[in-house]
């Protein structure tokens, strides 16, 4: 007979065989190549869409899936205690290395959105301060 243990941990593991299939690759991200947006960025306007529309999906970068967590209420927190964003190099910034590929895999997966301007918008608003606006 198993174990309650034993059977939470057997049916954690079959939602995560079911869930993380949802995950997928179909956008290779490049280094943009795009000019530099100078108009201010907000993080509930700009990127809290573009975490809706291609990162905080099931079994990805949702609550209790992959970190950090970008779902609206916790994204801005998580960024930060991930300390995926450096103010003082945004170039340099672990999100900006997973957006452009040169941290693998290149993210997002499922990207619904340009990868460029993802790119642009997320290193304008780490260049502007990277504010919780």
């Amino acid at each position: 007979m198993l174990t309650k243990k034993t059977r939470l941990g057997i049916f954690l593991s079959a939602v995560l065989i079911v869930l993380l299939p949802g995950c997928y690759k179909t956008v290779t991200v490049t280094q943009s190549t795009g000019t530099e947006v100078t108009t201010p960025v907000s993080f509930k306007a700009d990127l809290i869409p573009i975490f809706n529309k291609s990162c905080n999906m099931s079994g990805c970068h949702s609550a209790g899936g992959q970190v950090p967590d970008l779902t609206p209420p916790n994204a801005y927190r998580s960024i930060f205690e991930e300390d995926l964003v450096d103010i003082n190099d945004p170039e340099g910034s672990e999100i900006m290395g997973w957006l452009t590929g040169q941290i693998k895999p290149a993210m997002p997966l499922g990207a619904q959105t340009n990868p460029s301007n993802i790119n642009n918008l997320m290193l304008a608003w780490i260049k502007q301060g990277a504010k919780n606006n």
